[in-house]
């Protein structure tokens, strides 16, 4: 494995934009790629941002299941954490009307925070805010009051979250901004990247704070952050 649990605790100590401005750095290509692109809803915008490792599965509520129904059980046995890195469920509502029926709420939440899940990203909606498991980060696509008939569709296989591309074991990293998908071989490289960023943006806004700011300051300042390396 190209990281470890400490350092996938490392990155929470960042909001999600700020591993997007590292990632920017270690991975330019995917600049414009693997994140959430549509305003989500955040159970806790207080809590720390959550990291682990995707555990991917597709829902549907607008009608009763057809054909072989996938086994909620088999859902939670792929989700167990099997080993100290937490998962984060991601579930793509590919109905229509995404989010018609909830399949998060307080028994969920609860079953998910039990298997050692640290949260879960969605497109599809979420309920019971007021009776959900402590501790267990959801960012989702919208609240509703109903389950309709949601159902587990299929699971381990890839799927998208706002223009998110996930695929099983994906690293995610999320907070109240929304999630973006961290590389492997980036976890380790991203501590370094964000500390440059932070240098050069720290000579921009101290000039911008000062009571002495100017344009011809500002100049300067953006030409001097772009030379630190």
């Amino acid at each position: 494995m190209a990281y470890t649990l400490a350092d996938l605790e490392v990155l929470q100590q960042w909001d999600t934009p700020t591993i997007c401005n590292g990632l920017e750095v270690v991975v330019p290509e995917r600049r414009a790629i693997g994140f959430t692109t549509e305003p989500m809803v955040c159970i806790d915008p207080k809590a720390k941002p959550i990291v682990g490792v995707a555990r991917v599965g597709m829902i549907r509520s607008t009608e009763p299941p057809r054909g072989k129904v996938t086994d909620r059980a088999d859902w939670y046995d792929y989700v167990a954490k099997t080993t100290d890195i937490p998962t984060i469920a991601v579930l793509q509502d590919i109905d229509g009307r995404m989010g018609y029926g909830a399949y998060w709420g307080e028994v969920q939440s609860t079953i998910h925070k039990s298997l050692g899940c640290a949260g879960c990203v969605t497109n599809g909606s979420f309920r019971d805010l007021d009776a959900w498991a402590p501790g267990f980060q959801m960012i989702g696509g919208r609240v509703g009051p109903s389950h309709a008939w949601v159902h587990m569709v299929d699971y381990g296989k890839p799927v998208n979250i706002f223009g998110m591309q996930v695929g099983h074991d994906d690293v995610i990293h999320a907070d109240f901004h929304g999630a973006v998908v961290i590389p492997a071989d980036a976890v380790r490289k991203l501590p370094a990247a964000i500390d440059l960023v932070s240098r050069r943006e720290k000579v921009i806004l101290d000039v911008c704070r000062a009571p002495d700011f100017s344009p011809a300051k500002l100049r300067a300042a953006l030409k001097s952050a772009a030379e630190i390396h």
